[in-house]
């Protein structure tokens, strides 16, 4: 998640989200930086219009309590507050899969 704050803090400060940056952004706040992570998440940035996703995330109406509106809401209001968060799920699951990968290879380790 830190890595998505890293790059809304760039995007915020006007600075281009690149691995570089990221990189001093989470250095700077004591994280130890991940290169494959950050180069995930700009890969996972790198069509996409963060000012844009924000406005579409912070526009998309709240579900009533007990999911009673959920037929309600227009697929393609759906489909757009989706394409704004898939950027930070993409990248989300690929330092998942890169934690798992780690995993599995002691698992093979210690059987």
């Amino acid at each position: 998640m830190e890595y998505v704050y890293a790059a809304l803090i760039l995007n915020e400060t006007d600075e281009e989200v690149n691995e570089e940056n990221i990189t001093a952004v989470l250095e700077a706040a004591g994280v130890d930086v991940e290169e494959s992570r950050a180069k995930a998440l700009v890969a996972a940035l790198e069509d996409v219009d963060i000012e844009e996703a924000i406005e579409t995330a912070a526009a998309a109406p709240a579900p009533a309590a007990g999911g009673a509106a959920g037929g309600e809401v227009e697929a393609a209001e759906a489909d757009e507050a989706e394409e704004a968060e898939e950027a930070e799920e993409e990248a989300a699951e690929e330092e998942d899969e890169d934690e798992e990968a780690d995993g599995e290879g002691l698992g093979a380790l210690f059987g």
